[in-house]
């Protein structure tokens, strides 16, 4: 056992002072390598996994997170498309307004009639806004129709186009009187008990011409878009495209009085019978 200590003490001293095992321990650091090598394989798998699990993790969260706000984002964005058409439809309804020189209160469109015989709607104005019975109401391009029934937070509207409803034109080109009637379905007008003499052309421009007192005159009504002259008929058959996007518009112009209206009666049907 001393003479294990002492030889080993020996070789320390040698190879400390003289280097003599430097290429021994060269070859030996050689040889174990690998065996170190194989021994630190199962930390760094280990390791690695662990790193390549993490930033997998990362970067699923990471593109969660992203996929969140570019939703967000788009959400946003239609949300300004849809406020800027908005307010491009508002600013039509301004400029319509100011053309007109008439005082105006502007309304929207609450609910509408599915009933494709009565082309009738709802807005959120009602008599606390001002509105009564008989109150014209337009679009940015058109008349729309008028008001038959008020409430005090809502009113209904009857369109141009109901079967039920006619209203006093002219065309602008000649002046020829004559009465638009609504046909329901197709959202077509009719111009009724013109004859086939008539001075009415494909194009013709019909504005309100303001008898009966309802609706003041020169508001565009719509244009001709067809003259018929049938036949075993004594009267013309003439269809017009209203001018007012009846099936679009959200925003509705009501035409004030300069002075406050009396209490007018309901709208006349064709057949002179009051509408309910």
């Amino acid at each position: 056992m001393l003479l294990a200590v002492i030889a080993s003490l020996m070789l320390f001293v040698l190879d400390s002072r003289l280097n003599y095992f430097s290429s021994v321990r060269t070859i030996l650091s050689t040889v174990v390598y690998p065996i170190q090598t194989l021994a630190s394989m199962p930390n760094d798998i280990g390791h690695w996994f662990s790193e390549y699990f993490q930033d997998r993790k990362q970067l699923q969260e990471k593109n969660s997170a992203l996929e969140i706000t570019n939703l967000l984002n788009h959400v946003r964005i239609q949300k300004m498309q849809a406020l800027e058409r908005e307010n491009m439809r508002l600013r039509e309804l301004l400029g319509s307004s100011f053309r007109l020189q008439e005082h105006v209160l502007v309304a929207e469109l609450l609910t509408i009639d599915l009933d494709p015989f009565s082309q009738q709607v709802l807005i959120d104005k009602g008599q606390r806004s001002g509105v009564f019975e008989g109150q014209p109401v337009l679009d940015a391009t058109g008349v729309m129709g008028q008001v038959t029934e008020v409430t005090p937070f809502s009113s209904r509207v009857v369109l141009l186009t109901d079967p039920g409803h006619g209203i006093p034109v002219q065309l602008n080109r000649n002046g020829l009187r004559a009465v638009a009637t609504g046909r329901g379905l197709g959202g077509i007008l009719q111009l009724e008990y013109l004859p086939h003499n008539a001075d009415v052309r494909e194009g013709d421009l019909l504005v309100t011409s303001g008898l009966g007192g309802r609706f003041p005159a020169g508001y565009p009504v719509g244009t001709v878009i067809s003259v018929d002259f049938p036949q075993g008929k004594a009267f013309a058959d003439i269809a017009v495209k209203p001018a007012a996007k009846l099936d679009s518009s959200r925003e509705v112009l009501l035409v004030l009085p300069t002075e406050k209206p009396q209490k007018m009666n309901k709208p006349e049907t064709l057949s002179g019978e009051k509408m309910p």
